[in-house]
């Protein structure tokens, strides 16, 4: 045994996380389960959305009977949010439930697939884009082509801006920074803002600190979770998003190593995931709001039809920008132009 363990930290990275992943293996070797798999996410310990993505876990685990077993690693605990899908694509996490706009540079198609600002919030046109109409085969192969299985994605609220200070027109956005990474960064640069790519871990100490004057969040439910409202109470009216839609990946050597019956109970579980994802989200987005209320919070004035048009045209030309990143963008772009 000594001598397996040797092997193992020799194999890995000697950072504390890659020395805890190695001695994990170990111990999993003595478990029931025939698959050990690592899951990491964006959120903390104890916030609404960690614990759907725990609930996807114990789904696995049980849909499997048992044979997958699934260790849920949070933000912080190892793998950073910008880390995540090179993880997954190496094999140091197994399953990841990435925030694309993180991973712009590495995953141009990512970007498209989370939603460009100005895109519907009707959760049937966004299912039939995916379902019907074939982003899920541009994105299967997207992802395959850099070592992943995509699954079923999931579809969260509209995102939205809070700032230090009020935000009276668009005009008060110019030189801000803000914390807005992947298209939201560029389509608030258009509006003369700085866009500041942070982890959401990082947003309530950049924000109380002065490093950001403002951050999006994934949706509302973030901002709450955050206690952003506590360094932050002011929130801008129209939406960076309508939604969006974010997905599952695994690493592609371990889902070749698992029998058609467990990709089925996997597959099944991350559809189950997206269900919960959206329907206790809407419910929770209204929740968030009136608690950050009772805190606070103050919405911008209603926008102006001046704003409103500032608003479009910021986000006009990322359709084209996007479009041009590689291949899988530009079929994703034409086949929303499609559906329009």
């Amino acid at each position: 045994m000594l001598k397996k363990i040797k092997d193992i930290k020799h194999k890995i990275s000697t950072s504390a996380f890659a020395i805890t992943l190695g001695l994990s293996v170990v111990v999993a070797d003595v478990s029931a389960a025939e698959h050990n798999w690592r899951f990491s996410n964006l959120y903390g310990r104890g916030t609404a959305f960690g614990e759907l993505y725990e609930g996807l876990a114990k789904d696995i685990e049980s849909m499997s009977d048992g044979r997958i077993a699934v260790q849920v690693l949070y933000s912080g605990e190892g793998v950073g949010t910008a880390g995540l899908l090179g993880a997954v694509k190496s094999g140091l996490i197994t399953m990841g439930a990435p925030f694309q706009s993180m991973h712009a540079g590495e995953l141009p198609a990512g970007v498209v697939e989370i939603g460009l600002p100005g895109g519907t919030d009707d959760p049937v046109k966004l299912n039939a884009l995916f379902h019907d109409q074939g982003w899920d085969v541009v994105l299967k192969q997207a992802y395959g082509s850099q070592g992943m299985v995509w699954l079923e994605p999931y579809i969260q609220p509209p995102v939205y801006i809070i700032t230090k200070n009020p935000i009276n027109s668009v005009a008060d956005f110019q030189g801000l920074k803000i914390r807005a990474p992947g298209a939201y960064g560029k389509f608030l640069r258009n509006l003369g803002a700085s866009p500041v790519s942070l982890a959401w871990s990082e947003i309530y100490t950049s924000l109380a600190t002065g490093v950001i004057d403002g951050s999006i969040g994934s949706n509302m439910i973030d901002h709450r979770d955050g206690n952003h409202v506590e360094v932050a109470k002011y929130m801008y009216r129209l939406p960076l998003a309508g939604a969006q839609v974010l997905p599952i990946v695994v690493n592609r050597g371990a889902w070749k190593k698992l029998p058609e019956e467990l990709k089925a109970a996997v597959q099944k579980a991350t559809e189950n995931h997206a269900q919960a994802q959206l329907s206790k989200s809407k419910a929770w987005e209204s929740e968030a709001v009136t608690e950050m209320k009772a805190k606070g919070l103050q919405w911008s004035p209603e926008a102006s039809d001046a704003d409103k048009k500032a608003w479009a045209d910021a986000g006009a030309g990322l359709w084209d920008e996007y479009a041009s990143q590689d291949k899988y963008s530009k079929q994703l772009i034409d086949i929303l132009r499609k559906s329009q």
